[in-house]
């Protein structure tokens, strides 16, 4: 079962898309979008969680700026319009929505209390510096764009963490990529994995840069790495 629920903050509402699985009680993740919104490939993570056993929540992080983003990667307007939110996108109201998804989504009817994180480019970014400033019981970054320039963040982090890293990401260099690995590479509880060949955004489903391959195996390490956490 799918719907939409609305959050209030003191700046004003914005809605979740929440799929709940067959079986409660369960744990819930929370899905932080890329630049494109809570788009297709978005809603179809989140029922995949779900068919996974999960209560999957993806909050609209662009609702300050325009509500009910729903883009995909196929034309220059839509990147063009992407860029600019992601531009103007304000990191730290950003983290307030995240947190206050993330205790919305422990308290919904069918949820056990445990809540995972996990995003993409712009959402792998969000993931990491919320993972950081208000925790999760495990948390998963797929290619956070610009992660290498918040990685003195690195040291707050406390609980699991699973990073995603595509070796040749045209957004996230090598030396960025080199960079993310050395500052997490002391922290026990967190896995870095690279993957030859792949671009930016390689588990998209619908994506340009779309990898099969490379796609189900990242999200079979995603999947055992929830089950592991969260279940």
């Amino acid at each position: 079962m799918n719907q939409y629920i609305t959050l209030d903050t003191q700046d004003g509402s914005f809605q979740s898309y929440v799929v709940r699985p067959d079986d409660l009680p369960a744990p819930a993740i929370v899905v932080i979008q890329e630049i494109f919104g809570v788009n297709a490939d978005i809603r179809d993570t989140c029922h995949e969680l779900a068919s996974q056993g999960y209560i999957a929540v993806s909050p609209d992080l662009f609702w300050r700026m325009e509500p009910g983003v729903d883009m995909t990667d196929q034309s220059e307007a839509e990147w063009k319009k992407g860029f600019a939110l992601y531009t103007a996108f304000d990191y730290d109201a950003g983290v307030t929505d995240i947190a206050l998804t993330m205790e919305m989504a422990r308290s919904l009817p069918g949820a056990n209390g445990k809540v995972g994180l996990m995003g993409y480019c712009l959402g792998g970014l969000m993931t990491f510096i919320t993972t950081a400033h208000k925790g999760a019981d495990a948390s998963v970054v797929y290619y956070g764009g610009s992660m290498e320039k918040h990685l003195d963040e690195a040291t707050n982090i406390r609980n699991p963490l699973l990073v995603h890293l595509g070796e040749e990401d045209e957004y996230i260099s090598k030396e960025a990529q080199k960079d993310i690995i050395e500052a997490l590479k002391d922290n026990a509880s967190t896995q870095v994995f690279t993957y030859p060949g792949c671009k930016h955004a390689f588990t998209r489903h619908r994506g340009i840069n779309y990898d099969k391959d490379a796609a189900t195996l990242a999200n079979g390490r995603t999947a055992d790495f929830f089950k592991s956490h969260l279940k």
